[in-house]
């Protein structure tokens, strides 16, 4: 199965989940170009999926899920990138949500709420995961356009409170799955608070009154995302549809394995199976076609030689990064501690997405102008990667941060909220 390129060490019950995944690709793959062309999520797909079961891939199977883990979401979003990156992306922001209900589920463990915080932290991480077993999907909008120098993710949205609920105000840049997911699951902070503890989550609909889509995104990455982002203008969310509890979002990303909130290298695994598809279709391209003169493949001359050596390189790069950082955020017994593991991966994303372009960029080359057209992989391939190169943070500020974290022993927080006069 495609999945175990990655990971190559699946157990039986993994495998069984990757059969899934693999029984989904053909239709990805068949709807990838004209989703790409027309820059639009294939509506069929929620439904493909759905069907599948793979909306609730890494939900507990208490909860009505299939009880995967990071390593299935890894395999499963890098299956998905070989066929349509688009969809793989979309749906790791999906699948990221369950952060939200296990990661606090996890901090009541460790005795981070007290009696009166349990039950309603309780109820909204486990309506987090029922929710996406049951088949629905969830968009998880965090970032902004609004940045901060000391964090990584900027929180601008309000949340004020009012009778039986909370009134949401903001704008959200950046999230896929904008008008095709059920729930926006949603960052914002609470008014009266001006750091990360008076963050919260909440469950906004997409059609709620007061929820409006931005401009369509005609980006230079991926573009079947359905990655407009969404405007709030006093939307009312009720209380039971929402985190409210100040320094609930802080406590549960301490239970986290490793970056983020454990679970960014599935990301770096689309873009891997985006660059694994690009260099199997120039691979074959240019071993089955032959110079009219001699009768041998292009690819035996000099120039693709080199090509392919440099692009065997950086793709081997990208794995052995990807299987790393897989293997010490989810081994048993833990073999780093999380700060190790955290400095890692912001060396390791850059490391991941840079090495994935330079096999688009060597595929471009080795296939010449037959190759430079947005309706074929090479091409789209080239596009939907330099993606990665922004994404989240770029491979400079991973490696300034690592820097800052070894000479100074500090980085930048994972979230912040903005000042007040920013959010409006």
């Amino acid at each position: 199965m495609i999945g175990e390129r990655l990971v190559e060490d699946m157990t039986t019950p993994e495998r069984e989940r990757a059969e899934r995944v693999e029984s989904v690709l053909p239709a990805l793959r068949d709807a990838a170009e004209e989703a790409d062309r027309t820059g639009a999520f294939p509506p069929s797909h929620v439904a493909l999926l759905r069907e599948a079961g793979l909306l609730g891939l890494v939900v507990p199977e208490k909860f009505g899920g299939l009880g995967g883990s990071l390593r299935d979401l890894a395999a499963a979003t890098f299956a998905m990138g070989t066929a349509c990156p688009s969809t793989a992306l979309a749906y790791f922001f999906h699948s990221t949500s369950a952060s939200r209900g296990l990661l606090p589920l996890e901090a009541i463990d460790a005795g981070l709420f007290d009696n009166a915080e349990i039950p309603v932290v309780r109820a909204f991480a486990e309506k987090v995961l029922t929710r996406m077993a049951d088949g629905s999907w969830l968009a998880n909008f965090a970032s902004e356009s609004v940045k901060t120098s000391g964090a990584n993710i900027t929180i601008a949205t309000t949340a004020r409170k009012v009778d039986g609920g909370w009134l949401l105000n903001g704008e959200k840049s950046f999230g896929c799955a904008t008008g095709v997911a059920d729930y926006y699951l949603t960052s914002a902070k609470l008014e009266g608070y001006d750091t990360a503890e008076g963050l919260a989550t909440f469950f906004v609909p997409r059609d709620a009154a007061g929820v409006a889509v931005r401009a369509p995104w005609d980006g230079l990455g991926m573009r079947a995302t359905a990655n407009n982002g969404i405007r709030l203008t006093d939307v009312f969310i009720a209380d039971d549809e929402a985190l409210g509890v100040p320094g609930a979002f802080t406590k549960m990303l301490t239970q986290s394995r490793g970056s983020f909130v454990g679970n960014q290298l599935a990301i770096a695994a689309v873009y891997t199976g985006c660059a694994q598809r690009v260099y199997d279709e120039i691979l074959t391209a240019t071993t089955t076609r032959t110079f009219a003169d001699t009768g041998e493949p292009i690819a035996s001359s000099p120039v693709h030689q080199l090509l392919f050596g440099e692009m065997t390189r950086s793709l081997e790069t990208a794995y052995l990064w990807l299987r790393y950082q897989l293997e010490v955020e989810t081994a048993e017994v833990p073999f780093k501690s999380k700060s190790d593991v955290f400095t890692q991966w912001r060396l390791g994303k850059g490391a991941v997405t840079e090495a994935c372009f330079a096999v688009a960029l060597g595929a471009l080359k080795a296939g010449g102008t037959s190759a430079a057209s947005m309706s074929g992989v090479i091409g789209r391939s080239l596009r939907d990667l330099a993606m990665g190169l922004v994404m989240t943070f770029p491979a400079e500020r991973g490696m300034l941060e690592v820097a800052r974290i070894v000479t100074e022993a500090r980085a930048n927080e994972l979230f912040a909220t903005a000042p007040a006069e920013a959010a409006r």
